[in-house]
């Protein structure tokens, strides 16, 4: 009998080899499911950085803004020497601490998932854009920020100081210049990132960091500019001597209002001085010269703008009111300036608003509230008699000069002057112009330089002089709308509609504010004003079609630094709006324009409506 184990061997069924099919299906599972764990796996781990690394972001955030605080604050009763160390100390402990946040944000969006994840189709825009945020916050952060906080430390270190470091704001110049630098390359890769993601949120943080960098690329740029020219304008190698004038936005002209009082400033080894002031009545006789070129006497010849000081600014272009007024002084005094600068009323309020406010010989209190209307209402109230009225607004200007000189002399008080400055100057309230070449090319290039630019890239100026000699334009509104149609052969159409308002009172305007020294020879009520309205096109334009109040105007045309420039004479009745609409051809183009935006008492409203495309044309 055979053993029961071969039996049973014997009997059972014969073993089944595993297809070749069965075994790829297999394979094909463990494959997904390895995949899936990986990508389960992937997507956790996205979400975990990603979290950590908004903690991070906010922790960055959080920290720049006590830095801001710290290096505005006024600190304690501690001495000044005590609060300028603590507040540099701060400042550098805060900047590590943002420096550090933004570089873990950075470090956890990196790696292969954050790749593999940015790259997927559809769906990697979001991850890309989180990544290329960390990756700028770090490099603002951990490159731009510290050397911005190493000049602040350097400048303030000097507590005891009554003008400010020339030497040390030289040596911060490289270290400015780095930051500059980085944040231009912020700015770059921010612009990058995709704009549009299927994640709203996402999108949101691009846009806010995009918005921050425009401004703080242009800061840092102008910082460094700072450091390079402060140093010599401000006397390192021995005294400067300046010309400032007084602008009044009361009566509109091309670089803002009319010229009115001046004042003398002097700038030695950084120390600042206003040795003398003067009302606009002494420069009235003055007879420069100077030759602005035929352009400039096509122009304004006309308003003898290089002989009258009332006119001398009619252009928008600052460098030629302050070529005029240079000569204007030296023609008076026999003295040279090294520069012209020149402000407005709102350019004191901005001033006062950092540093506190002025108080006039007779107790009156000049604030950053009151200033505006002190100077361009309420004096023409106070004075029927034009020489006391000089007088006040004399003493309006050193009581704020005084102020604003007093606060550079103080060390705590000269970081809130040195941002309200920098506000003033970007925004174009200030302008400045140096007799030295290499100061006035980079002053020209920037806001503060007044600078009507040359070249093709689209333009738009809407400039407005006074014509009737009244002081109405306190009261003046303006809206600029600016709008591009379809390109043709003969170039891409655009039209312009500027909206001229007059909103003078009907009554209780003293008659020096209402007087028409212009004398129309038609009917006129008391509020109704004149103006010379003028269009600087772009270069190359040209203007098919014009009308005010659906009426076709006399066009004057005229050419400024490469711009075609239409001007008409408007009247504008009290209370009453008149429309100058244009019709003009451009050279074909897909850029919308830089529209010149003059200082007046109200600002100008403006609205660009960019049209179709033009193809490959100037894209």
């Amino acid at each position: 009998m055979p053993p029961i184990t071969d039996t049973l061997l014997s009997s059972a069924a014969p073993a089944v080899p595993e297809s070749p099919a069965r075994r790829k299906r297999r394979r094909v599972r463990l494959l997904l499911w390895v995949l899936m764990g990986l990508l389960l796996t992937g997507l956790v781990w996205i979400v975990v950085t990603g979290l950590m690394a908004r903690a991070e972001l906010v922790g960055s955030r959080n920290d720049l803004r006590t830095l801001r605080s710290s290096m505005t604050g006024t600190g304690g009763p501690a001495s000044t020497a005590e609060r300028g160390a603590s507040r540099s100390e701060l400042a550098l402990r805060t900047a590590r601490s943002a420096a550090a946040h933004a570089e873990r944000a950075h470090w956890l969006t990196t790696g292969p998932a954050w790749y593999v994840a940015a790259r997927l189709p559809f769906v990697g825009g979001s991850f890309e854009t989180v990544r290329g945020t960390a990756e700028v916050v770090d490099r603002l952060a951990g490159k731009a920020l510290p050397a911005v906080v190493r000049t602040v430390g350097r400048l303030t270190a000097n507590a005891g100081g009554k003008h400010l470091n020339l030497a040390e704001l030289r040596r911060a110049a490289p270290d400015l210049e780095h930051a500059a630098h980085e944040a231009a390359l912020a700015r770059t890769e921010a612009d990058s990132l995709p704009r549009r993601t299927w994640l709203p949120p996402v999108d949101r943080v691009r846009g806010q960091l995009l918005a921050t960098l425009d401004r703080v690329a242009p800061a840092m740029e102008n910082a460094a500019v700072g450091a390079r020219l402060l140093p010599p304008m401000l006397g390192e190698g021995g005294l400067r001597r300046y010309l400032l004038v007084f602008q009044n936005p009361a009566e509109a002209r091309g670089t803002g209002g009319m010229p009115g009082a001046y004042a003398v400033l002097t700038a030695d080894k950084g120390a600042l001085a206003l040795p003398e002031f003067g009302p606009d009545s002494e420069m009235m006789a003055a007879r420069p010269k100077i030759d602005l070129g035929a352009e400039f006497t096509a122009m304004y010849g006309q308003y003898d703008s290089v002989m009258t000081w009332p006119n001398s600014n009619m252009s928008p272009h600052f460098p030629y009111a302050a070529r005029i007024w240079s000569a204007a002084w030296h023609a008076k005094s026999g003295e040279h300036v090294d520069g012209v600068l020149s402000l407005d009323p709102g350019a004191v309020a901005g001033l006062l608003a950092a540093v506190g406010p002025a108080r006039m010989t007779d107790g009156t209190l000049v604030t950053a509230a009151n200033v505006v209307d002190l100077t361009e209402r309420t004096n023409y109230v106070m004075y029927s008699d034009q020489f006391r009225r000089k007088a006040f607004l004399l003493d309006v200007a050193r009581a704020a000069a005084g102020r604003l000189l007093t606060a550079a002399g103080d060390n705590q008080r000269r970081p809130a002057l040195l941002r309200g400055l920098y506000e003033v100057l970007r925004s174009g309230q200030m302008s400045v112009w140096s007799a030295h070449a290499n100061e006035q090319h980079e002053l020209a290039a920037r806001p503060v330089g007044g600078s009507v630019p040359q070249g093709s890239e689209p333009y738009a100026g809407l400039v407005v002089n006074n014509a009737a000699g009244t002081k109405l334009d306190y009261y003046l509104d303006r809206t600029l709308e600016w709008s591009s149609g379809r390109c043709t052969a003969a170039g891409r159409e655009v039209t312009v509609k500027a909206v001229l308002t007059n909103r003078a009172p009907s009554t209780g305007l003293p008659t020096y504010v209402t007087d028409r020294l212009d004398k129309p020879s038609y009917a006129a009520r008391p509020g109704d004003n004149r103006l010379l309205v003028s269009y600087f096109a772009t270069a190359g334009a040209r203007l098919v079609e014009a009308s005010v109040g659906g009426k076709r105007p006399f066009a004057s045309p005229g050419t400024e630094r490469g711009h075609p420039v239409f001007t008409f004479d408007v009247e504008v009745p009290r209370g009453e709006s008149r429309t100058l609409t244009l019709h003009l051809l451009e050279p074909p183009s897909d850029h919308v324009p830089t529209v010149l935006r003059q200082r007046l008492t109200r600002p100008m409203q403006v609205t660009v409506r960019p049209g179709p495309r033009c193809g490959g044309n100037g894209a």
